[in-house]
Formats: structure tokens, sequence, C-alpha cells
């Protein structure tokens, strides 16, 4: 799984991470049933807390996504519906408008005239 973080990026850490993982499940990078590294090797991987990787991974548990077996890890529960993907994704570019000095009117604003 290749997972980035982007240190620029005003979210905190477990969301950026929970966001990577989401968007793997999403895409198809991992399926029900799959097994993913331990947080530890996640956390090494990306340079930073165990910790804080172990938060995102129970956020995406709580949302029905991963499922934690005691000795087995985690693994995927279930695929991450479109609904969840766009909200994924519409957060992400709020977080990003908010960046450049756009509101969230002015985002409506925006999509609005593409619509």
């Amino acid at each position: 799984m290749l997972l980035a973080l982007d240190l620029n990026d005003a979210r905190p850490l477990h969301e950026q991470v929970a966001a990577s993982i989401r968007r793997a499940i999403a895409e198809g990078s991992y399926t029900p049933g799959d097994r993913l590294p331990p947080a530890r090797d996640l956390a090494q991987a990306l340079g930073i807390n165990a910790n804080t990787v172990l938060r995102a991974l129970r956020d995406l548990r709580d949302e029905g996504l991963l499922e934690f077996r005691r000795g087995r890890g985690v693994s995927v529960a279930g695929r991450a519906d479109g609904r969840a993907l766009l909200v994924a994704r519409a957060r992400e570019l709020l977080e990003e408008a908010r960046r450049h000095g756009y509101g969230r009117d002015d985002l409506i604003a925006m999509l609005k005239e593409l619509s």
C-alpha cells in the first residue's frame, strides 16, 4: 500500500492516513478480507507515530471499513461505497479551498457554476 502524507496539509495526520486507506479501499487496491500491514510498519514507512496510525485505523473501523481481529491484525471489512468516497474527496476539496482563502459558500457557488 502506498500512502502519502502532505506535510503542508492542515488536516491532522490521522485524518490524512484514514483518507489514504479509505481511497485505497474504494479504488480496489484492498478488497474485503485483505489484511493491512501492521500499524507499526505503516507508521515507520510514513515516519509518524504508531498511535497516529492506530487512531486512523480505529476511525475506519468505526465507519465499518476495517475489522480488528485479535491475533490476526486488521483486515478490510467492506468496500467503501461511492458516497463515502465522494464525501472524503469533498472534505479534501473543502480543505484545499480553505487553504486558498475560499469558504464553503464560495465552493458551493463554484460547483453550481459547473452544473
